[in-house]
């Protein structure tokens, strides 16, 4: 018996656990098949910005399926692989996270065998005349990939033959590719049942990376859970949750280009993938994921922390009160949560992170209000979690568990509370509709961008009270919201009539004795017991309303007006500094939450921009919640654009001033003196003054003082504006009383600044900064933008994949391929990279160097196309010329790749025959014909070489143009004789 046999009638309770199905499979292609066995790659994409999450098995592959990985990386050197990866399936193009939970199979984190042939299986037998004769599949691979996945399926998991049914492709006359016959004669020669063996149509059996890129056809294996002797072929990929696919295997053999036709790779790959938590469900004989034991231990423990009914499997109607559907949602939540945050995702603002929220709220809310677990229990979790994932994720999730759970619970807090204020706002405005209304867009936005409730979840929660949201509506205000956003802070503003105080209204406040606002409580925060931000809570009185440039005691329901305070903690617009955003909500009436969008400073009164979902008069009583992340996003950049100010200073020299700078919770901006563009060098120095401050995590020190002292400072960073007497000193590692010594010259040496912008209270919090574009406004002024924390760091490895991609393009360059076609594609690869370096976030230093060497290439690439294609011409114009001896007219057929080297041939053969007119037609592979003509200046103005394409074109069914003596076009080749005799007459009718 082979040792590593693994099948569903094995086992002393009859059933593998699935830590022996994926040894199984990862042991059966490295020993028996020789496969070179490779861990999980993250689960963060590296250095593809167009992933969220890796999402299949090959993401990590692209480069080698692409043609563009490094000859010399470790990468290029694999010709047989084994893994199992994990896969993340939520936001983006595959986005499983709104189907979790309500049905038995789908999932947002899973993992997926696969093994892959880089140009390896079977090469004997691979025969490249089949690709021009538009066949598939088992000539490059198929026999030996087929034969490997039924033995393993059959022989070492033991399933049954008769309950595997097997899909090929069909064929596509469309695309001039037949069936994929082949691959059909392998499975029948296998032993499979021709009953079995079934043709599809490419949206099934063709597989695409994308629109563009590397595909091919592709053969399912699909499993009968029901069997008993029954013929389930009807049923395959109807679905039908009785037949299931269980792996995929696509033979990567065509490249699909701009245009939409298939080219013949120059290698060809077989790419297989198979999802180990259906493959368990198989072999342990069950009907769903979650009854196998990858998931049970995490139901159980479920279970033992909400102590409400146990797991039955519901689903639909059956599932009274959705309580089997949070069992679900729980556990697979919490299982992409740990393995998303071991691999250094973790809930934020944007992108993955973003995502990552989402998932993490959405479990909570199935926690809490439908489990009604006690707070803490998703974190609980994480051990038992732990146990069931593969074991290079364990041993890394074991190192960091604490905090892993301290992330969760931080995250969940946080929500919670917003959680139970927006389910009394959901029931309280459900209780004021209409029948048979759809729920506000305005209160969902709210929901959305205020207390941050994903919109999947407050679809939910509609959907669980039999209501729909205005889903129309709401994308409108998702649209103007992406657009204001997209304007940027000079274009599109917003109408700010309700926040800027007109001359007469500032004197009635001031001679109604209406205090300005205290402000102060905007700086009360402080780093909590665990590293964390902690912001104290503000309760204000409204002293006065504004809307329409008067002063008023009370705005209706539905108006957007100015609330002015006594007191606030939201930050206003100023110092280059973005407004906080946030909410109020009146004391005591916890289900109206009124969206405060923006604040703005105004002769010492702060004006908060709201929308008055009811009556809001003078004298009302609020507690006010500022948008928390969004604030800790402004102060990491605002303490980081200090530090780029003094590390540009350090570098470029002491007579570099601020210009200006602007500072949003996405990215910050900052205008300075240069005397000419920075360099990559100086870019790359200032970077790194700006690293070396993140790592010693200086302290923020920040008081205020009176100005004429402040002004004493030596080596004082301020702009050219007026200040408030006292002004606030912003100072970097040296606490304020130092710097305002007489002579001291500490400020020297850091980072001081006049500033009443918020900021962390440590640097290290900025984690990294990265320079992301770099330009000049106008002669002496330059412009920098930069990223920090996560986005720099992603923005860093973005660069790093670019720069191999240019390093690979560049050695393969160096090759000097004597093939066009190569060196156009090259050509093609460069001019791709070079759009991508140039719109895509990455270090600016390292962009100008990628531009320099792909401007390089181009010209590399376009002078070595120009000589393949002289020198192809010149070998042709050889040979018509001892043809057409000394002839007036030559007019004939030739082979040519392209209509370039067909009007390279004419010219020269012109060239080498002065006074003879030439027209010469190239018939393509496409079924197109080429045309290009050129006519002696001798027999000019009767002869003309336009009128002449013209002609012959026009017979072809196809266009032409150009002058009296050069002129190009192309038709059909239907009748290429009668286009050449058409040639001929009119040459004759014109001589």
């Amino acid at each position: 018996a082979v040792p590593w046999r693994c099948g569903p009638r094995r086992g002393a309770a009859g059933c593998p656990p699935a830590e022996q199905v994926r040894n199984a499979f990862l042991r059966f292609f490295q020993e028996r098949h020789s496969h070179r066995r490779l861990p999980s790659a993250p689960v963060r994409p590296r250095g593809d910005p167009r992933l969220l999450f890796v999402n299949a098995g090959m993401n990590q592959f692209k480069p080698i399926f692409l043609g563009t990985v490094h000859p010399r990386s470790e990468l290029a050197q694999h010709r047989r692989v084994v893994n199992s990866q994990k896969c993340v399936r939520a936001g983006g193009k595959h986005n499983d996270l709104e189907d979790v939970g309500r049905d038995t199979y789908h999932h947002t984190f899973f993992e997926m065998l696969g093994n892959w042939s880089f140009g390896d299986y079977f090469k004997a037998r691979q025969q490249e005349g089949a690709l021009s004769r538009g066949k598939c599949g088992f000539s490059f691979g198929a026999e030996e990939a087929c034969s490997m996945a039924w033995e393993l399926l059959t022989e070492v998991y033991e399933i049954p033959r008769d309950r595997l049914y097997v899909t090929y492709f069909g064929g596509d006359s469309s695309l001039g590719l037949s069936a994929d016959e082949e691959c059909r004669d392998v499975w029948l020669h296998l032993g499979v049942p021709a009953s079995h063996v079934l043709p599809f149509p490419l949206k099934d059996n063709f597989w695409e990376m994308g629109d563009t890129g590397p595909c091919g056809p592709c053969t399912e294996i699909h499993y009968d859970h029901v069997g008993g002797g029954r013929n389930a072929a009807a049923l395959v990929n109807k679905g039908s949750p009785d037949v299931v696919e269980i792996w995929n295997l696509v033979f990567m053999q065509y490249s699909r280009e701009v245009e939409g036709n298939l080219l013949p790779l120059p290698q060809h790959h077989v790419d297989t993938g198979m999802g180990l938590e259906r493959l368990v469900t198989v072999l342990q004989n069950k009907r769903s994921n979650y009854d196998t034991d990858l998931f049970t231990p995490i139901l159980d423990a479920i279970y033992k922390g909400c102590g409400g009914p146990r797991y039955q499997g519901l689903v639909g109607d059956a599932d009274v009160g959705h309580v089997n559907m949070a069992y679900r949602v729980v556990a697979d939540h919490v299982r992409t949560l740990c393995v998303c945050i071991t691999d250094g995702i973790y809930p934020g603002l944007s992108g993955a992170e973003l995502v990552l929220r989402r998932i993490l709220r959405r479990a909570v809310r199935f926690c809490s209000e439908v489990l009604h677990a006690p707070p803490g229990l998703l974190a609980s979790l994480v051990p038992t979690v732990v146990e069931v994932l593969l074991p290079e994720v364990r041993l890394t999730c074991l190192l960091i568990l604490g905090q892993i759970m301290d992330i969760i619970n931080e995250n969940e807090a946080a929500f919670l509370s917003s959680l139970e204020r927006g389910r009394r706002i959901i029931e309280r405005t459900v209780q004021q509709m209409e029948p048979s209304t759809n729920f506000p867009a305005e209160v969902a936005w709210s929901l959305y961008g205020n207390l941050g409730f994903p919109l999947d979840l407050i679809d939910l929660m509609l959907e669980e009270k039999g209501i729909s949201l205005d889903s129309a509506a709401f994308n409108e205000l998702a649209l103007e919201d992406a657009k204001r956003k997209a304007s940027g802070p000079q274009a599109g503003q917003r109408d700010n009539t309700n926040t800027r105080l007109d001359v007469h209204s500032l004197a009635q406040l001031r001679s109604d004795n209406i205090p300005a606002t205290d402000d102060s409580p905007k700086y009360a925060y402080r780093l909590g017991e665990h590293g964390q931000y902690e912001f104290s809570p503000c309760q204000a009185t409204i002293l006065m309303l504004y809307r329409g440039q008067s002063l008023q005691k009370e705005v209706g329901s539905g108006q957007r007006c100015g609330v002015i305070l006594d007191r606030t903690n939201f930050y206003a617009e100023q110092g280059g500094q973005d407004s906080d955003q946030g909410y109020m909500m009146r004391l005591g009436q916890q289900d109206i939450l009124f969206p405060v969008e923006s604040v703005q400073l105004c002769g010492g009164y702060v004006i908060h921009e709201v929308t008055a979902v009811e009556t809001l008069r003078a004298g009302d009583q609020v507690q006010l919640f500022v948008d928390e992340a969004k604030r800790l996003a402004c102060m990491t950049n605002h303490t980081a654009t200090h530090l780029l100010n003094f590390a540009l200073r350090h570098v470029l020299g002491d007579n570099t001033e601020q210009r200006g700078s602007h500072v949003t919770a996405e990215r910050l901006r900052f205008d300075f003196d240069t005397k000419g563009p920075v360099t990559v060098e100086q870019l790359q120095q200032v970077e790194q003054v700006v690293q070396d401050v993140i790592k010693q995590n200086e302290v923020v020190h920040m008081a205020e003082v009176p100005l004429t002292l402040a002004r004493e400072v030596q080596g004082l960073r301020a702009v050219d504006e007026g200040y408030p007497d006292p002004v606030r000193i912003v100072s970097l590692g040296v606490p304020v009383e130092s710097v305002l010594t007489r002579d001291s010259e500490a400020a020297m040496q850091t980072s001081v600044e006049l500033c009443c912008g918020t900021h962390l209270l440590q640097t290290g919090a900025v984690e990294d900064l990265t320079i992301i574009s770099e330009r000049q406004l106008v002669k002496g002024i330059s412009r920098v933008i930069a990223v920090t924390g996560g986005q720099a760091k992603q923005a860093r490895e973005v660069g790093q994949c670019l720069a191999m991609e240019v390093d690979s393009v560049s050695l393969r360059m160096k090759q000097r391929s004597t093939s066009i076609p190569e060196m156009q594609n090259l050509s093609k690869e460069v001019g791709q990279l070079t759009k991508v370096v140039a719109s895509t976030a990455m270090p600016q230093w390292q962009r100008k160097e990628l531009q320099a060497v792909l401007k390089a290439l181009q010209r590399t690439a376009n002078t070595a196309i120009r000589k393949l294609e002289i020198q192809q011409a010149e070998e042709k114009v050889q040979s018509l010329l001892a043809k057409h001896c000394s002839q007036p007219v030559i007019i004939d057929t030739v082979p040519a790749d392209s209509l370039s080297i067909l009007m390279k041939v004419v010219n020269q053969l012109c060239d080498k025959s002065p006074g003879t007119s030439v027209l010469l037609l190239s018939p393509q592979a496409s079924g197109e014909v080429l045309c290009a003509c050129q006519v002696s200046k001798n027999c000019l103005p009767v002869f003309s070489a336009a009128d002449w394409a013209v002609a012959v074109c026009t017979q072809m069914e196809g266009k032409a143009g150009g002058s009296p003596v050069v002129a190009k076009g192309s038709g059909n080749a239907k009748d290429i004789q009668g286009a050449l005799t058409t040639a001929l007459e009119f040459a004759q009718s014109k001589l």
